[in-house]
């Protein structure tokens, strides 16, 4: 019982974030309240705010799945690989898989959902920013398991700023309209570049 009452959960937690995105789509992040969201979803605002504590979140829950990845990738690498490679080969392995996350993806809905967080409200690109510096924490937290404090604060934040760059660099050229696999090979090209930059 417990598995199909967490489906149902996923499935309206999923229904009122499209609902939401779509709207943020059509008339802005700023021009939709909460009222109409929980409506198009069919909910309440009670229960809408059950499943997202915030508005910013109803679009951000989608990159949720990826906080803390950075730290899990650096601590699930293998024996004798150093932290920035584990880094850079999952980076470009999440490339290769055309994952959101590395903006390499010119799916029209998620070209328009990108611009919509970097665009769509300042509280949203504040939000990410809040997740980026939790990436950016837990991943030094990881890199002071095998250094010193200050090396690993530091290399968090090189990390962190480099996929950050690297992913708003990729879906910028796609939603300029650059071609799929000419923004693909510029996109490896320029993951080797960022994270050869990178001490360790």
């Amino acid at each position: 019982m417990t598995g199909l009452r967490e489906l149902q959960r996923r499935r309206v937690r999923e229904a009122i974030s499209t609902a939401a995105i779509t709207l943020f789509l059509e008339r802005g992040f700023d021009e939709v309240s909460v009222a109409e969201i929980a409506a198009a979803a069919g909910v309440s605002k009670p229960t809408l705010f059950k499943y997202f504590a915030t508005k910013e979140d109803l679009v951000l829950h989608r990159i949720t799945d990826h906080l803390g990845e950075p730290a899990r990738v650096v601590r699930a690498r293998a024996e004798g690989e150093r932290p920035v490679a584990a880094l850079r080969r999952h980076f470009l392995d999440g490339l290769a898989r055309h994952d959101p996350v590395t903006g390499l993806n010119d799916d029209p809905e998620v070209v328009a959902y990108h611009r919509l967080v970097f665009f769509g409200a300042p509280s949203l690109l504040g939000r990410l920013h809040q997740f980026m510096a939790e990436d950016e924490e837990a991943l030094a937290e990881a890199l002071a398991e095998t250094t010193d404090e200050l090396t690993a604060r530091l290399l968090a934040g090189q990390a962190v700023a480099t996929q950050r760059v690297l992913a708003r660099r990729n879906w910028q050229l796609l939603a300029d309209g650059r071609p799929m696999a000419e923004v693909e090979a510029e996109a490896v090209r320029a993951a080797e570049q960022g994270f050869g930059m990178l001490p360790g």
